[in-house]
């Protein structure tokens, strides 16, 4: 019995208290987020984008998903949406490119559930296109997420 504990132990204590996700994808095209653990996907999402979602960001309130390659910067438990973790957009190209077009590059981008007031499950879902900008995905979906990926964990966001 003792043995069977020590090697109980020993094979689920690391699925404990570990952040397991070291790498995410983001593919705008056909609507998804994969996350990545030692080069192996783990889980994959389907997301909702921005409400203008072809293209890269240019310019806040374009209502566009940047492209690129980031990092997660913040994880946010008090804000509109159930939970957000913020992306590092702009970065300094982004920031390069919207002030040589004498625009302002916006920021704010997050991964993020539903809404925690005026959700209305037949807009606010992964078929339609709904946010500002950010990648939401379901609230099941997010806590998973929020519970396995830390700050500094890079995210490529791609078309």
């Amino acid at each position: 019995m003792i043995k069977f504990l020590i090697l109980l132990i020993f094979f689920v204590s690391p699925l404990f208290g570990k952040k397991n996700i070291d790498f995410i994808t983001v593919n705008k095209q056909i609507r998804n987020i994969v996350l990545y653990s030692k080069g192996k996907v783990i889980n994959i999402y389907n997301i909702a984008l921005g409400f203008e979602p072809v293209g890269t960001k240019i310019k806040r309130g374009d209502g566009k998903t940047p492209e690129g390659l980031y990092f997660i910067e913040d994880k946010i438990k008090d804000s509109s949406f159930y939970l957000a973790i913020k992306i590092s957009y702009p970065n300094p190209w982004d920031i390069r490119r919207a002030l040589e077009l004498n625009y302002h590059p916006g920021g704010q981008i997050m991964i993020h559930g539903v809404p925690n007031e005026r959700y209305d499950k037949t807009y606010h879902n992964s078929q339609n296109d709904w946010t500002e900008g950010c990648i939401a995905i379901s609230n099941k979906q997010m806590l998973k997420l929020w519970n396995n990926v830390e700050v500094g964990t890079p995210i490529l966001i791609r078309k």
